[in-house]
């Protein structure tokens, strides 16, 4: 059963910060790639929490949340030791489906350093189909769509890789 939603839900979601651990960097002296996508796995994981949404439901360990499409764009270097915050938005959602934009900040700067664009579904593990998730998961979330909507949506929302020549 989903935990109590905060009220008000706080607009954007921005409690998650971290310290970039020094097995993050890669052979460039930065973060890599890939560890942007686990500060924001991590990010969506206090999300979920703080909505009430399991990302694997307790019914019988029936349900979980797939993520169906990610667009990641990286802004700018970061470093070892450099503490960032995400600030997560709830920027669409259906009975099935949920649309997710986070964005990297330098804590000290304030500056932007990436932005996650991702689209999650909610499965029956059972048929490994998409279905609509529980009515106080959809409660929860549209309490959440309801806080982010005055928001201005993030750059880069919908943005794609332009082919080469394009």
């Amino acid at each position: 059963m989903p935990a109590e939603i905060q009220h008000p839900f706080p607009a954007p979601f921005d409690r998650f910060e971290t310290i970039i651990r020094p097995e993050w960097i890669d052979a460039n002296g930065h973060m890599n790639l890939a560890y942007y996508v686990v500060v924001f796995d991590l990010a969506t994981a206090a999300l979920f929490d703080a909505l009430g949404i399991e990302p694997l439901d307790d019914e019988n360990k029936r349900f979980g949340i797939f993520a169906a499409e990610t667009h990641t764009l990286y802004e700018r270097e970061v470093r070892e030791g450099e503490r960032v915050r995400v600030a997560s938005q709830l920027v669409g959602a259906d009975v099935k489906r949920l649309h997710v934009v986070h964005e990297m900040f330098h804590v000290e700067g304030g500056r932007r350093l990436a932005m996650q664009e991702i689209m999650f579904l909610h499965v029956d593990l059972s048929l490994r189909r998409v279905v609509p998730f529980p009515s106080a998961s959809q409660s929860a979330i549209g309490a959440g769509i309801a806080a982010h909507a005055a928001l201005a949506r993030p750059a880069g929302i919908g943005r794609r890789i332009a082919a080469i020549g394009d």
